[in-house]
């Protein structure tokens, strides 16, 4: 269901009832990896989530790292922030 190299493979997935009594199976959220600062990057115009990923951790699909250390929680708020922290690149 996710990619090997996703924090989300290695989640059991719980059973829930939803409004409609209906029994289904949702993944709860991964925990948090154990990130350590490297430092800010002053955002310019026009900079994303996914270049910024790409810059720093050399991963363009880290940017959910980035959104993680600035506890934003989507990616998408990181283009409104003027200084993103940066952590350090490598595993998580």
């Amino acid at each position: 269901m996710f990619d090997s190299k996703s924090r989300y493979v290695a989640v059991t997935p719980v059973l829930m009832t939803d409004a409609r009594g209906r029994t289904v199976e949702v993944i709860p959220p991964a925990p948090a990896p154990k990130q350590t600062f490297r430092g800010v990057h002053v955002r310019r115009e026009g900079e994303r989530p996914d270049h910024l990923a790409a810059l720093y951790l050399s991963d363009p699909s880290g940017y959910w790292r980035l959104a993680e250390i600035n506890d934003a929680m989507r990616a998408e708020v990181l283009t409104e922030l003027r200084e993103v922290v940066i952590p350090v690149p490598g595993k998580s």
